[in-house]
Protein backbone atom coordinates (compact mmCIF):
# COMPACT_ATOMS: atom_id res chain seq x y z
CA UNK A 1 0.00 0.00 0.00
CA UNK A 2 1.35 3.35 -0.98
CA UNK A 3 1.52 6.01 1.79
CA UNK A 4 1.31 9.59 0.75
CA UNK A 5 4.11 11.96 1.78
CA UNK A 6 1.56 14.16 3.60
CA UNK A 7 0.31 11.29 5.85
CA UNK A 8 3.89 10.26 6.60
CA UNK A 9 4.74 13.82 7.62
CA UNK A 10 1.66 14.08 9.91
CA UNK A 11 2.47 10.76 11.64
CA UNK A 12 6.07 11.83 12.23
CA UNK A 13 4.93 15.12 13.78
CA UNK A 14 2.48 13.32 16.09
CA UNK A 15 5.19 10.95 17.35
CA UNK A 16 7.55 13.87 18.00
CA UNK A 17 4.93 15.72 20.08
CA UNK A 18 4.14 12.62 22.16
CA UNK A 19 7.82 12.00 22.90
CA UNK A 20 8.35 15.64 23.89
CA UNK A 21 5.40 15.46 26.34
CA UNK A 22 6.74 12.29 27.95
CA UNK A 23 10.16 13.89 28.46
CA UNK A 24 8.58 17.00 29.96
CA UNK A 25 6.63 14.88 32.45
CA UNK A 26 9.89 13.43 33.72
CA UNK A 27 11.45 16.85 34.34
CA UNK A 28 11.23 18.44 37.85
CA UNK A 29 8.50 21.01 38.40
CA UNK A 30 9.43 24.64 38.00
CA UNK A 31 6.94 25.64 40.75
CA UNK A 32 8.07 25.87 44.43
CA UNK A 33 6.27 23.62 46.90
CA UNK A 34 3.63 25.24 49.11
CA UNK A 35 5.17 26.84 52.23
CA UNK A 36 4.49 25.03 55.49
CA UNK A 37 2.18 27.06 57.79
CA UNK A 38 3.44 27.41 61.35
CA UNK A 39 0.88 29.15 63.56
CA UNK A 40 2.32 31.62 66.08
CA UNK A 41 1.32 30.34 69.55
CA UNK A 42 -0.97 32.70 71.48
CA UNK A 43 -0.33 33.58 75.13
CA UNK A 44 -2.25 31.61 77.75
CA UNK A 45 -2.76 32.38 81.44
CA UNK A 46 -2.96 28.69 82.34
CA UNK A 47 -0.25 27.43 84.69
CA UNK A 48 1.36 27.82 88.09
CA UNK A 49 2.99 31.08 89.19
CA UNK A 50 4.78 32.62 92.19
CA UNK A 51 5.98 36.11 93.02
CA UNK A 52 6.42 39.03 95.37
CA UNK A 53 4.40 42.13 96.20
CA UNK A 54 4.57 45.37 98.16
CA UNK A 55 2.14 48.14 98.90
CA UNK A 56 0.25 50.22 101.43
CA UNK A 57 -2.42 49.33 103.97
CA UNK A 58 -4.69 51.42 106.13
CA UNK A 59 -6.91 50.37 109.01
CA UNK A 60 -10.55 51.28 108.37
CA UNK A 61 -11.82 50.24 111.83
CA UNK A 62 -10.70 51.92 115.04
CA UNK A 63 -9.25 49.81 117.84
CA UNK A 64 -11.52 51.10 120.58
CA UNK A 65 -11.02 50.91 124.33
CA UNK A 66 -13.82 51.56 126.84
CA UNK A 67 -13.84 51.33 130.64
CA UNK A 68 -17.35 51.92 132.00
CA UNK A 69 -16.09 52.32 135.58
CA UNK A 70 -14.23 55.51 134.65
CA UNK A 71 -15.90 56.34 131.34
CA UNK A 72 -12.56 56.50 129.56
CA UNK A 73 -12.08 55.76 125.87
CA UNK A 74 -9.11 55.44 123.55
CA UNK A 75 -8.06 53.99 120.24
CA UNK A 76 -6.77 54.88 116.81
CA UNK A 77 -6.22 53.94 113.20
CA UNK A 78 -2.92 52.91 111.69
CA UNK A 79 -1.49 52.79 108.20
CA UNK A 80 1.80 51.55 106.85
CA UNK A 81 3.86 49.26 104.65
CA UNK A 82 2.63 45.87 103.44
CA UNK A 83 4.74 43.33 101.57
CA UNK A 84 5.06 39.60 101.05
CA UNK A 85 4.87 36.59 98.78
CA UNK A 86 2.11 35.02 96.67
CA UNK A 87 1.59 31.93 94.56
CA UNK A 88 -1.23 30.25 92.69
CA UNK A 89 -2.64 28.56 89.61
CA UNK A 90 -4.72 29.82 86.67
CA UNK A 91 -6.74 27.94 84.09
CA UNK A 92 -7.92 29.67 80.91
CA UNK A 93 -10.76 28.58 78.64
CA UNK A 94 -11.61 31.04 75.93
CA UNK A 95 -11.59 34.52 77.43
CA UNK A 96 -12.36 33.24 80.93
CA UNK A 97 -9.69 32.64 83.56
CA UNK A 98 -10.31 30.95 86.91
CA UNK A 99 -7.82 30.03 89.58
CA UNK A 100 -6.71 30.12 93.20
CA UNK A 101 -4.08 32.17 95.01
CA UNK A 102 -2.54 32.25 98.48
CA UNK A 103 -0.29 34.90 100.01
CA UNK A 104 1.49 35.75 103.27
CA UNK A 105 2.11 39.39 104.18
CA UNK A 106 3.97 41.53 106.67
CA UNK A 107 1.62 44.35 107.64
CA UNK A 108 2.19 47.49 109.71
CA UNK A 109 -1.46 48.50 109.97
CA UNK A 110 -2.42 47.36 113.49
CA UNK A 111 -3.00 49.23 116.76
CA UNK A 112 -1.79 47.10 119.66
CA UNK A 113 -1.78 49.84 122.26
CA UNK A 114 -4.40 50.94 124.78
CA UNK A 115 -5.33 54.11 126.68
CA UNK A 116 -6.37 54.28 130.34
CA UNK A 117 -7.31 57.47 132.26
CA UNK A 118 -5.22 59.63 129.98
CA UNK A 119 -2.21 57.31 130.05
CA UNK A 120 -1.14 55.67 126.82
CA UNK A 121 0.07 52.08 126.83
CA UNK A 122 1.67 51.88 123.41
CA UNK A 123 2.16 48.74 121.42
CA UNK A 124 3.90 48.09 118.14
CA UNK A 125 1.90 48.14 114.92
CA UNK A 126 3.74 45.25 113.28
CA UNK A 127 1.74 42.18 112.36
CA UNK A 128 1.00 39.76 109.57
CA UNK A 129 -1.89 38.39 107.58
CA UNK A 130 -2.45 35.84 104.86
CA UNK A 131 -5.22 34.88 102.46
CA UNK A 132 -6.46 31.89 100.48
CA UNK A 133 -8.64 33.15 97.64
CA UNK A 134 -10.47 32.16 94.47
CA UNK A 135 -9.86 34.32 91.40
CA UNK A 136 -11.94 34.77 88.26
CA UNK A 137 -11.59 37.18 85.38
CA UNK A 138 -11.57 38.03 81.69
CA UNK A 139 -8.43 37.86 79.56
CA UNK A 140 -7.84 40.30 76.71
CA UNK A 141 -4.77 38.60 75.23
CA UNK A 142 -2.00 39.60 77.69
CA UNK A 143 -4.22 41.69 79.97
CA UNK A 144 -6.34 40.10 82.71
CA UNK A 145 -9.07 41.86 84.68
CA UNK A 146 -10.02 39.83 87.75
CA UNK A 147 -11.98 39.72 90.99
CA UNK A 148 -11.08 37.72 94.07
CA UNK A 149 -12.79 36.43 97.23
CA UNK A 150 -11.72 34.13 100.04
CA UNK A 151 -10.48 33.40 103.56
CA UNK A 152 -8.14 35.68 105.55
CA UNK A 153 -6.17 35.09 108.74
CA UNK A 154 -3.55 36.95 110.75
CA UNK A 155 -2.57 38.91 113.82
CA UNK A 156 -2.68 42.64 113.19
CA UNK A 157 -3.24 43.97 116.70
CA UNK A 158 -5.94 45.03 119.12
CA UNK A 159 -7.24 41.57 119.94
CA UNK A 160 -7.49 41.85 123.71
CA UNK A 161 -6.25 44.19 126.45
CA UNK A 162 -6.63 44.98 130.16
CA UNK A 163 -6.38 48.44 131.64
CA UNK A 164 -3.60 49.64 133.93
CA UNK A 165 -5.54 49.36 137.19
CA UNK A 166 -6.22 45.68 136.58
CA UNK A 167 -2.83 44.91 135.09
CA UNK A 168 -2.26 45.82 131.46
CA UNK A 169 -1.73 42.96 129.05
CA UNK A 170 -2.05 42.33 125.35
CA UNK A 171 -2.78 39.01 123.68
CA UNK A 172 -1.42 38.34 120.20
CA UNK A 173 -3.90 35.77 118.97
CA UNK A 174 -4.31 34.80 115.33
CA UNK A 175 -7.79 35.58 114.05
CA UNK A 176 -9.73 34.49 110.98
CA UNK A 177 -12.00 36.37 108.64
CA UNK A 178 -12.57 37.08 104.96
CA UNK A 179 -11.29 39.24 102.13
CA UNK A 180 -12.43 40.46 98.72
CA UNK A 181 -11.02 42.66 95.98
CA UNK A 182 -9.91 42.88 92.39
CA UNK A 183 -7.21 44.10 90.08
CA UNK A 184 -5.45 44.15 86.72
CA UNK A 185 -2.58 41.89 85.63
CA UNK A 186 -0.49 42.15 82.47
CA UNK A 187 1.92 39.64 80.92
CA UNK A 188 5.10 41.61 80.23
CA UNK A 189 6.71 38.48 78.71
CA UNK A 190 5.57 34.87 78.38
CA UNK A 191 6.92 34.21 81.89
CA UNK A 192 6.72 37.49 83.83
CA UNK A 193 3.45 39.22 84.75
CA UNK A 194 2.88 42.45 86.70
CA UNK A 195 -0.27 43.28 88.65
CA UNK A 196 -1.99 46.01 90.63
CA UNK A 197 -4.50 44.79 93.20
CA UNK A 198 -6.78 46.15 95.90
CA UNK A 199 -8.14 44.13 98.84
CA UNK A 200 -10.48 44.71 101.76
CA UNK A 201 -9.64 42.48 104.74
CA UNK A 202 -11.83 41.82 107.80
CA UNK A 203 -10.24 39.58 110.42
CA UNK A 204 -13.28 39.54 112.74
CA UNK A 205 -11.30 40.41 115.87
CA UNK A 206 -14.06 42.33 117.60
CA UNK A 207 -13.76 40.95 121.10
CA UNK A 208 -15.31 41.43 124.54
CA UNK A 209 -13.20 40.81 127.61
CA UNK A 210 -14.77 41.29 131.05
CA UNK A 211 -13.26 41.09 134.51
CA UNK A 212 -15.33 41.86 137.63
CA UNK A 213 -17.85 43.55 135.31
CA UNK A 214 -15.51 46.54 135.02
CA UNK A 215 -13.71 46.29 131.73
CA UNK A 216 -15.06 45.85 128.23
CA UNK A 217 -12.76 45.91 125.26
CA UNK A 218 -13.56 46.06 121.58
CA UNK A 219 -11.07 45.57 118.79
CA UNK A 220 -12.28 45.93 115.22
CA UNK A 221 -9.57 44.83 112.76
CA UNK A 222 -10.54 45.92 109.25
CA UNK A 223 -8.13 47.35 106.72
CA UNK A 224 -7.69 48.10 103.04
CA UNK A 225 -4.70 47.11 100.95
CA UNK A 226 -3.34 48.53 97.69
CA UNK A 227 -0.35 46.64 96.34
CA UNK A 228 1.70 45.94 93.23
CA UNK A 229 3.16 42.54 92.44
CA UNK A 230 5.45 40.69 90.07
CA UNK A 231 4.89 37.01 89.21
CA UNK A 232 6.93 34.37 87.42
CA UNK A 233 4.72 32.04 85.39
CA UNK A 234 5.95 28.46 85.00
CA UNK A 235 5.38 27.02 81.51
Amino acid sequence: MRISPFALLAATAALAIAASGAQAADLPSRYSPAAAYNAIPTFTWSGFYAGVNLGYGRSTGASQYYDPAFNVTGGGRKSGFIGGLQGGYNYQFGMFVVGAETDLQYAAVGDKGATYRGTSYPGDSDGYFGTVRARAGLAFDRALVFGTLGFAYGEIGGNKALDGALGYRRDNDMSGGWTMGGGLEYAVTDNFTAKVEGLYVNLDTSDSYALANRVNIRRDTEFGVLRAGLNYKFN
